[in-house]
């Protein structure tokens, strides 16, 4: 393996700054975990994983070096997740006193339901896009990466999410009675909407002040 050790921890501490970002995957285990309770988390919280191995294959294989070479695309990819950001915010406030469980697309029962939901929720996520295939090629040499060298990050990018998604899912089922009044899941979803909306805004200020 040639991956210098810094590179790996830096990679990893990014990884948990990302997840820490609300998205697609937080409002999947929010709603499976009110739902099913933790039995509802860990068949979604696999199915993410695989999603997550995924994405950086993509990355090292050719696709982070055509974006990289287009300074255009990676700004308007930039410009698509701010507003992608900002509009799930709008959304989940607008729609804040609202139970999560309504989504049946989310909440139906059954590990192959919530495997699938994952999956749906890692290929759908605009923020696991930007990470992987504009970001990760900033800690990597992508060109110069062996086998092990892959397989590590591969692993990294599987479980790093699994066990951060796997510890929210566990929280959130512990407290699912008070998550699921009407007071908790609105004062849940403001916040959460107010840090999508707030994700979008940095991101938008970022390409204004680099233009």
């Amino acid at each position: 393996m040639t991956l210098p050790a810094e590179s790996i921890w830096l990679y990893a501490i990014a990884m948990v700054g990302i997840w820490f970002t609300p998205g697609p995957v937080w409002v999947a285990i929010i709603a499976r975990a009110l739902a099913s309770g933790f039995r509802g988390v860990w068949p979604l919280a696999i199915g993410v994983a695989i999603g997550d191995a995924i994405w950086p294959l993509i990355a090292i294989f050719g696709l982070a070096v055509i974006v990289s070479q287009n300074a255009v695309l990676i700004e308007a990819m930039r410009w698509v997740a701010a507003a992608v950001f900002i509009g799930m915010g709008l959304l989940l406030l607008r729609k804040a006193s609202q139970p999560v469980e309504r989504d049946s697309r989310l909440t139906r029962g059954g590990i192959w339901a919530g495997f699938s939901a994952g999956l749906l929720a890692i290929a759908g996520n605009p923020k696991a896009a930007l990470f992987y295939v504009g970001v990760l090629p900033g800690f990597f040499d992508v060109g110069k990466l062996t086998g092990p060298d892959i397989t590590t990050i591969v692993v990294m990018s599987c479980m790093v999410p699994f066990f951060l998604n796997l510890g929210m899912g566990g929280v959130i089922a512990a407290a699912r009675d008070r998550l699921s009044s009407p007071t908790g899941l609105r004062r849940m979803n403001l916040v959460s909407g107010g840090l999508l909306i707030a994700v979008g805004c940095v991101i938008g200020l970022g390409q204004l002040l680099a233009g």
